[in-house]
């Protein structure tokens, strides 16, 4: 479905030469600065490239990375740090703040802020797929795998990449904690809606989707409450959006929890759970006017105005008037006066992040080629430097909508 996911800008970065003027010694050091000009100069592209492909990014990201890693990695056989690490100044936005860049002289902030944006645009593809008119079951798949792989880089960039900058990140900008769990949690989340509109279709057990809507809900909550100790201006847009869905996927939870109470002979329960999913989707539905009224960084989701957002709202509604004909004429029960309490557990279709991990070296990269970069001849050159590159922001393309044929495989 077009527009049911919000999604924050891609990272703006400034062109690097890789010129190392003088440093690199010999035909086989150029060739690797030429490269990684190249390469990063490609994989830049590709993320604007409405064309591009899982595939082909995986190709074009592996390329860049191997290479990199040449910068970063040990190739002395010792554990000091690459000679090469600090030799180049980087500079990048952040998704959250503007056209303000960071900017740091060390490799490991180029190679976590380049996965960054690559995590952004697995989110983004997968988006974009899941708008397509009349989504296939293999498309639906590739969504899923997409928002896994995704949440996969995040926490690997997070838990083993990030820690090594020398500099940590500031607060709010994309590297620091909060920013990337919310990233994390949400790719979970949404990859987890792909499967619940799959057990909705294919007519699953009520009991489950009912448990795979409250772990979904739970998980945007979580993201929610992540980000609510960042300026307002930065993340009220994005932090709307997952309040809304929260509330999307608790009015889902109680609707399907109304229905298993209701096949338990308990009629009474399941008419207060469907009033409780009553609530929360009058919630999402005024969540929806605020998140679009807000303004901040992103793509401005419009869920209110899907068919697998309308078609909840009558679910209700007629689940919830054919339990109360069913008390009237068969059970009699009293209505509780609290909701029921959703202690559920969903035993399948929870997603996990897909690990994440760099290509191998490239093949360039060995000690007897890093033997020929001498910094000792870097300085004399200051003056030929050319001046600093100013960071322009991403030109992303411009998807058109397609009508919205109400497939839940999305």
């Amino acid at each position: 479905m077009a527009h049911w996911f919000h999604r924050n800008p891609l990272k703006a970065t400034a062109p690097v030469s890789f010129n190392f003027y003088g440093v690199a010694g010999s035909p086989a050091a150029n060739k690797i600065c030429n490269d990684l000009r190249t390469t990063r100069a490609r994989l830049l592209e590709m993320f604007t490239d409405s064309t591009c492909t899982p595939e082909i990014m995986k190709n074009a990201s592996d390329a860049y990375f191997s290479l990199l890693q040449g910068l970063i990695s040990s190739l002395d056989g010792t554990t000091q740090e690459n000679k090469m690490r600090f030799i180049q100044n980087f500079k990048w936005t952040d998704t959250l703040q503007g056209n303000i860049p960071s900017a740091q002289q060390d490799a490991v902030f180029e190679l976590v802020s380049m996965a960054f944006n690559l995590a952004v645009w697995y989110t983004k593809f997968a988006s974009r797929l899941a708008g397509k008119e009349n989504i296939t079951e293999p498309e639906a798949k590739d969504v899923h795998k997409s928002l896994k792989v995704a949440a996969g880089i995040f926490k690997t960039l997070k838990e083993v990449h990030v820690p090594r900058l020398i500099t940590p990140a500031e607060k709010g900008r994309d590297l620091e904690p909060r920013v990337m769990d919310a990233y994390i949690i949400q790719c979970q989340a949404e990859a987890q809606e792909v499967t619940i509109a799959r057990a909705i279709e294919l007519k699953h057990n009520a009991s489950l989707i009912a448990a795979l809507a409250f772990e979904t809900a739970n998980f945007y909550q979580k993201a929610d409450h992540t980000l609510n100790t960042l300026e307002p201006e930065c993340s009220s847009k994005w932090r709307k959006y997952l309040q809304l869905k929260q509330y999307f996927y608790m009015a889902y939870a109680f609707c399907y929890h109304g229905q298993t109470l209701l096949a338990s002979d308990k009629c009474g329960e399941s008419i207060r759970s469907l009033q409780e999913a009553e609530k929360c989707y009058s919630r999402a539905e005024a969540l929806c006017k605020e998140y679009r009224q807000t303004k901040g960084p992103g793509t401005t989701a419009k869920p209110s105005e899907q068919l697998f957002f309308l078609k909840l709202g009558a679910l209700i509604k007629t689940t919830l008037e054919k339990c109360q004909r069913e008390n009237g004429f068969i059970y009699f029960h009293k209505v509780p006066a609290e909701p029921p309490q959703l202690e559920l557990k969903a035993s399948y279709g929870l997603a996990e992040p897909v690990p994440f991990e760099l290509p191998p070296l490239s093949e360039q990269c060995t000690p007897e080629v890093y033997a020929t970069f001498d910094l000792t001849k870097g300085a004399k050159n200051d003056k030929a430097k050319p001046k600093e590159e100013e960071v322009k922001p991403v030109k992303e393309p411009d998807f058109k909508p397609q009508k919205d044929t109400g497939c839940v495989l999305s």
